[in-house]
């Protein structure tokens, strides 16, 4: 799905629904301005294009009936960063729920893998799936602070999305980093891969 259908998908949507709303013109600017990189970050955290946009779409669909935001000094691309990741964890916090109910029933095939598929793909697959639970069981705070760091985003930008002073990044991501190892091992016994 491109950006502008995305746009024009989640603007009628909440026209229908909205009395009070943004001027088309200002938000088609901070879709365009926001929505690639929004999807970047979580299609990392999620690991897949499609599930990526749609919570994208669910961020700016927030964002749009949140009129209020564009006055003032709002930081409207940190708004949305929290709130795609947050909306991102929770996905993943009701998509485990979900693995784990299968499992209990019985289910056991395999996700997002196919069976030809080569060892080397099984085991990345894996991996990805143990961090993705990991990411799913920690605060949600220390979660978006990694994805948002693997993303590539700098230490001051990290400063401006969480609202927080530059200065304790470091600190914060050190703490997010440990709780992410103590997860990680409790989870899966060991630090392969880690």
């Amino acid at each position: 799905m491109d950006a502008v259908h995305s746009l024009n998908s989640s603007m009628t949507r909440v026209q229908e629904s909205s009395a009070q709303r943004w001027p088309d013109a200002e938000f088609k600017q901070v879709f365009l301005d926001n929505y690639s990189r929004i999807v970047a970050v979580l299609m990392r955290l999620l690991g897949d294009r499609m599930r990526a946009e749609e919570v994208a779409n669910d961020a700016f669909l927030k964002l749009y009936q949140q009129p209020g935001l564009r006055e003032g000094k709002a930081n409207i691309s940190g708004w949305l960063y929290r709130t795609a990741t947050n909306l991102g964890i929770d996905g993943l916090r009701s998509s485990a729920r979900r693995t784990r109910y299968e499992e209990a029933a019985g289910s056991d095939r395999q996700r997002n893998s196919s069976p030809e598929g080569p060892l080397d793909d099984l085991i990345v697959e894996e991996r990805r799936s143990r961090v993705r639970a990991v990411l799913a069981a920690i605060k949600p705070t220390q979660a978006q602070l990694l994805i948002l760091r693997a993303s590539g985003l700098s230490y001051k930008e990290l400063a401006e999305i969480l609202d927080v002073k530059q200065s304790g990044i470091g600190t914060m991501l050190n703490r997010a980093e440990a709780e992410f190892r103590q997860c990680y091992l409790q989870l899966h016994g060991n630090e392969e891969g880690l």
